[in-house]
């Protein structure tokens, strides 16, 4: 991931756009590491922005240290927690939704994924999703290098697989060598100049490129550290650099003017009268929908049951604040957590049982600290004449 990283980061031309002196800077452009065992890159490529001192890399995964093994929010830089494979993109789709959509900005979202977690069906939910909204600045990067952990992957470097289910997603989709520089920065330039829909950058990668002693593409090395083979490898390694003495720098952002409107936390009371019978869902659908009067930031995120869990009168007087995901309870509860780090309140709702498929999500969720309000109805043991299911 190297020659991805460095020029996704880097590159004076085709670069990402942030301030790494405020990675939650909201003109930035955001970057997403779904495959959260890579982690150890993601710090040094934010160590050489000098958000902190490089010789800090070294305290990797030693207790007391927020360099842990995956990207958790401890760091100021990491906006999602992403040990757990098959969630960065759905993440990443929600950022991108709340840019375009809600926040009318030109900023885009870079997702790097691995090619072992593409067997999660949660992937195949976010590429739907950033279909169906058209994202255009949604940008997946595949680091295709065939090996898991414990085996090769199921399709290794069948590129030309990964390719055509992609395009088949309605993806602008850009098959590259993974480590010839010019081919990235080519790919990142196509990639943002696209419109009209999300794009994918397929690179053909390979494990432990450049090292010595047998370690490029081995299954063997999976998060082992070299050992008695550190000095080689890395004396291998700087021998390779053309120009050790290069001073990267980032592209700074470019600050757009938008306008929020402040929370008014007091709603007032909503009234009923003495006797009534009203259903929880119904009384939950009302209430929200009087915050989102009273709240711009107040998004609702549902999965084809608006009507069941009366999400649907905050749509019906707020289009502009609400999110259909259609049924897909994994990207809902990925893509609330997104925009939750935008500055928004989602409110994800659902029958409560279908919130069991995403329970991943959202624990994950919570260790991001993602402010999401997940509600589920229809909560008992049966729903009488439809059954138990």
């Amino acid at each position: 991931m190297a020659e991805i990283i460095t020029t996704l980061f880097f590159h004076p031309e085709v670069g990402m756009r942030f301030n790494p002196n405020d990675p939650r800077d909201l003109s930035n452009d955001k970057f997403v590491l779904s495959k959260g065992h890579a982690a150890p890159i993601l710090y040094a490529a934010w160590a050489h922005t000098g958000i902190f001192p490089k010789e800090d890399l070294m305290k990797l995964r030693t207790i007391g240290s927020d360099l842990e093994g995956h990207p958790t929010p401890r760091l100021s830089f990491v906006d999602f927690a992403t040990g757990s494979l098959g969630q960065g993109m759905n993440n990443a789709s929600g950022v991108a939704y709340s840019m375009k959509y809600f926040e009318k900005r030109h900023t885009k979202v870079y997702t790097l994924v691995g090619d072992g977690e593409l067997a999660e069906g949660s992937n195949w939910e976010a590429l739907h999703f950033a279909f169906i909204h058209k994202l255009d600045n949604f940008v997946g990067i595949l680091d295709c290098n065939r090996l898991g952990q414990s085996d090769a992957t199921s399709l290794a470097h069948h590129l030309e697989i990964y390719e055509a289910r992609i395009k088949a997603f309605g993806f602008y989709v850009q098959v590259i060598d993974g480590h010839n520089v010019e081919e990235i920065a080519a790919a990142l330039k196509n990639a943002q100049a696209h419109e009209g829909g999300p794009s994918f950058i397929i690179a053909k990668t390979f494990k432990g490129k450049g090292c010595v002693d047998g370690i490029e593409d081995s299954l063997v090395w999976h998060g082992k550290p070299f050992g008695t083979h550190s000095k080689n490898v890395i004396d291998h390694i700087k021998s390779l650099i053309k120009n050790p003495d290069v001073h990267l720098t980032v592209r700074e952002p470019v600050i757009e003017e938008t306008k929020e409107e402040i929370i008014e936390h007091s709603v007032g009371e909503l009234h009923y009268k003495l006797g009534e019978k009203i259903s929880t869902r119904m009384a939950f659908g009302n209430i929200l929908k009087k915050l989102g009067d009273k709240d711009k930031l107040i998004v609702g995120l549902d999965a084809d049951v608006k009507n069941s869990t009366f999400t649907d009168k905050l749509k019906a007087a707020h289009p502009d604040q609400f999110i259909d995901c259609y049924i897909a309870e994994q990207s809902m509860a990925g893509v609330a957590c997104g925009v939750s780090k935008r500055h928004r309140v989602p409110f994800a709702a659902t029958f409560a049982a279908f919130w069991t498929r995403a329970a991943d999500h959202i624990r994950m969720g919570a260790i991001s600290q993602a402010n999401v309000k997940y509600i589920g109805t229809h909560a008992g043991i049966s729903i009488g004449t439809d059954g138990p299911s």
